[in-house]
């Protein structure tokens, strides 16, 4: 049986630093990725200049290193000629390829640089092959999948395109879906798609349960997931067609890149030799020493809910090994974990000068920790060791049974920083040689490197040696002194006229080196012709050419999203009853849990003479059409669709209605709204990271009549594959063994800062917190109406009866001039129990952080 040959995938690294550069480049990185300055994704990383960037980009491509620019946030209106402008300066630059959110960002590029490659970020929440076959005609080469697809899933999405697939495969996880976070903008103002995260996932949280508050033995990091690191899955990913691994950590270290390269290098070898693994414990542990929440596969063997939150931390402690079982004066002895043991850890890993930590339960049996470094190692047997500590170090009782973590290692920054300064060490790059002479003819030289090869020949012709005349040993150790240059001697070829010996000055031979290595470097610096652009100034031409001048009528329409079929009961009531009018009212959506509920309350919608649509799930994961499907057998009027793979679903399957595109598309710009209404969508709502001045800009540069902005909601942080309910109110890690405590509690989490949030699952049994406080933006919607704003929405989450008919009525008799602003902020108020705010709408300047 002949085995199957897997081609080397990629192998991606972060980049915040110029240090962080080379730790990838002279430890096994094929390509590295980094932020284009003024527009970065990790707003608390250090934003290069340009000269920088260009640096960093010549050093890679010096050693054969592709550079991957992130440009991965939404672009605002009043940004797109910004985006040109950089794009100007960075694209001569001759990056490998532009990692992007941005649907208009991608036309943007194309326009200015057709040939130009660009990657889809994971912030496109691309989790299916419908999406990449959806986005087809923008040329997207490459896409980083949701790091929340399965191994399994991979395989089927690469099996049904012929684009690239990259994978996460190491480094931190957010616990929503990346472009489907909310949760810092709800909170302060600060958009994770725009590169302002502010880890909201790593806050403690309480948990309250049917209004209780449960205790959960000291677990309060309720949706802060343990680190991604996905070494053991290696083989299936590369079986999988995986085309790019890529290790997140922009805000790392150049030990925690380094670490992280020479791992999975060795990694990715072994598996292409189809060969286990040696010691995959010990780079895990210098891995996370580097930096560790605790490792765990994540996502790729499906969701495990009992694993994936730990719980108990949300920090860095480095490589967890075992646990104390004695404590004496001045130490502890350690036993190591039978996991550990059977990975092959012995007790002889650590030494005197590492640092150690450990976790324990004190006097009121609340988690604490302590740590120091180790003053001397003394091993009692193969599993266990005494770690001596400093006599300032107070040894507790309490310490037995503590959880110890490796997380120093006294010689990894050393180590890192000898790998790319040590001649011996540092990367260099093969090549090969040959040289020719012949009596009366110069000497020529040729260096290749496999993609570049250059030529020279000798100042002087060669001439018959009086003694000792040329021979190959000589040239050989001549031209492969390449110590000082990036490149190392690999084959050696010459041929030398044999009827004479031949003689020419030995300084020449070393000049032809010296100059063959220079045009070597600059060849491999250039990385090929200069791309042809299209200038700003012919691109902002393009820009303002695609916005829209005709403008509707004024008069938005209500569309109102209902989340219980209680809900569409109490609707329809209050219509019979005659205590709502439904003047204004354009469209009812329904957004269920319960998939078996739509069926009659579309039917008694329909009865009412009500128009209904019907919402998507917000990911649509590869043998999940089964919703989708049952959405298009019931033929409501509009289906909106949170997902571009379920739009290509529908219209590959003729659906007759109207395809509505939820926020969770992120229109943030004309280009963007463009694209998506030329290619079949009927209306699109707007992206939550916009405030109320960048919502006019857009409204007025785009067809404003098919736009809709949510008015009315309690805005949607997370969006998780964890799932809240399993994880802590149950023992069972899927659907499967969960026992479905969803569907008899009630569960609202209250974070540090005393925010409520409400937890709700949808068809998939994926959750999307809910921030408690209701956010309003009916003072901007008589400004956006004038403009020619179609429609707004308002999404009801919990509220029933009174309170639900009272906001309905509210907001369509605001439209329709009815009652005033004030009068409709004092109804909503009156009925809300957290308060009411605007929110994102109210953020009238970008956030910047005081790190920077």
């Amino acid at each position: 049986m002949q085995t199957q040959s897997f081609k080397r995938p990629e192998l991606l690294l972060p980049v915040g630093t110029k240090e962080m550069a080379m730790a990838a480049i002279h430890n096994g990185a094929d390509a590295i990725f980094m932020g284009v300055p003024g527009f970065n994704a990790r707003g608390r990383s250090y934003d290069f200049q340009i000269e920088e960037v260009k640096e960093i980009i010549d050093t890679c491509h010096l050693y054969g290193v592709k550079v991957n620019l992130a440009f991965n946030i939404l672009i605002f209106q009043n940004e797109l000629h910004k985006a040109a402008e950089t794009l100007e300066k960075i694209l001569p630059l001759k990056p490998d390829a532009f990692i992007v959110q941005d649907l208009g960002l991608v036309r943007l590029i194309r326009q200015m640089a057709p040939n130009q490659r660009v990657h889809g970020s994971t912030q496109m929440s691309i989790s299916n092959a419908e999406a990449i076959t959806w986005l087809d005609d923008l040329g997207i080469q490459r896409f980083v999948l949701a790091r929340e697809n399965s191994i399994k899933e991979i395989h089927s999405i690469k099996q049904n395109t012929d684009k690239e697939i990259e994978v996460f495969v190491h480094g931190a996880l957010c616990v929503s879906y990346s472009g489907q976070c909310f949760t810092s903008e709800g909170i302060g103002g600060r958009s994770a798609n725009r590169g302002q995260c502010a880890q909201s996932c790593r806050f403690n949280y309480e948990m309250y349960v049917d209004e209780e508050k449960r205790d959960l033995g000291g677990k309060s990091f309720l949706v802060s997931p343990q680190d991604l690191c996905g070494i053991n899955e290696v083989p299936s990913l590369l079986e999988a067609g995986v085309d790019c691994f890529k290790v997140e950590g922009r805000l790392k270290t150049p030990e925690y890149v380094a670490t992280a390269a020479r791992s999975f290098d060795q990694a990715i070898e072994s598996a292409q030799n189809h060969q286990a693994l040696m010691n995959p414990v010990l780079l895990k542990k210098q891995m996370a020493t580097a930096f560790s929440r605790g490792f765990f596969s994540g996502w790729f063997h499906g969701v495990d809910h009992q694993r994936l939150v730990e719980g108990t931390f949300s920090a860095h402690r480095g490589f967890e090994f075992g646990k104390v079982v004695r404590v004496k004066d001045s130490s502890l002895e350690v036993e190591l974990t039978e996991e550990n043991i059977q990975q092959g850890l012995k007790a002889d890993f650590i030494q005197a000068g590492d640092g150690v930590l450990w976790v324990y339960q004190d006097r009121n049996g609340q988690s604490a920790e302590k740590g120091g470094f180790v003053f001397a190692v003394k091993s009692l047997n193969t599993r266990r060791f005494e770690l001596e500590f400093s006599r300032d170090i107070n040894m507790s009782e309490h310490f037995m049974g503590a959880r110890v973590f490796y997380n120093h290692d006294k010689d990894l920054k050393r180590d890192v920083a000898l790998s790319v300064e040590d001649k011996e060490r540092k990367k260099r790059l093969p090549v090969s040689i040959h040289a020719e002479a012949s009596l009366g003819q110069p000497l020529k030289v040729t260096y290749t490197d496999g993609r570049y090869t250059v030529s020279a020949t000798s100042a002087n012709v060669c001439e018959p040696a009086k003694s000792k005349g040329l021979n190959s040993l000589d040239l050989r150790e001549e031209l492969f002194a390449l110590m000082g240059s990036p490149f190392r001697g690999h084959e050696f070829t010459c041929e030398l006229d044999a009827s004479t010996p031949l003689f020419l000055p030995a300084r020449q031979v070393k000049e032809l080196r010296q100059q063959l290595v220079k045009e070597l470097t600059e060849l491999r610096i250039q990385n090929g012709a200069a791309p042809e652009l299209l200038t700003a100034l012919a691109v902002g031409e393009w820009i303002e050419g695609n916005k829209t001048a005709e403008k509707a009528v004024p008069g938005a329409k209500l569309n109102l999203l209902l989340r219980e079929k209680g809900q569409v009961e109490d609707f329809v009531n209050a219509i019979k009853s005659g205590d709502l009018t439904t003047a204004g009212l354009n469209l009812v959506i329904l957004d269920f849990e319960f998939g078996l509920d739509f069926e009659p309350s579309l039917k008694l919608l329909k009865e009412n003479g009500i128009k209904v649509g019907i919402a998507t799930t917000r990911i649509l994961k590869p043998n999940e059409h089964r919703n989708v499907k049952h959405l298009f057998n019931l033929n409501p009027d509009a289906i909106l669709a949170r997902n571009l793979g379920a739009v290509q679903w529908l219209q590959a399957n003729n659906y007759q209605g109207q395809i509505l595109g939820d926020f969770s598309l992120n229109v943030t710009n004309h280009l963007t709204a463009q694209y998506l209404l030329n290619k079949g969508l009927h209306s699109l709502c707007l992206g939550y990271d916009l405030n109320n001045v960048q919502v006019s800009e857009l409204i007025q540069a785009g067809q404003a009549a098919q736009f809709e902005v949510t008015a009315y909601q309690y805005m949607p942080s997370f969006h998780m594959e964890h799932c809240v309910f399993a994880a802590f109110l149950s023992k069972g890690s899927s659907f499967k063994d969960c026992g479905k405590p969803c569907e008899k509690h009630q569960v609202k989490l209250k974070d540090q800062f005393g925010n409520w949030h409400q937890i709700k699952p949808d068809q998939e049994c994926r959750n999307t917190m809910y921030n408690g406080t209701s956010q309003s933006a009916a003072r901007y919607v008589k400004e956006w109406e004038s403009l020619g704003l179609g429609y707004i929405r308002y999404e009801a989450l919990k509220e029933r009866h009174s309170e639900l008919i009272t906001k309905i009525q509210g907001h369509l008799d605001f439209i329709s001039g009815k009652k005033d602003l004030e009068s409709l902020i004092k109804d909503l108020g009156n009925v809300e129990s957290y308060g009411l705010s605007e929110s994102h709408f109210q953020r009238e300047k970008e956030y910047q952080s005081r790190k920077k």
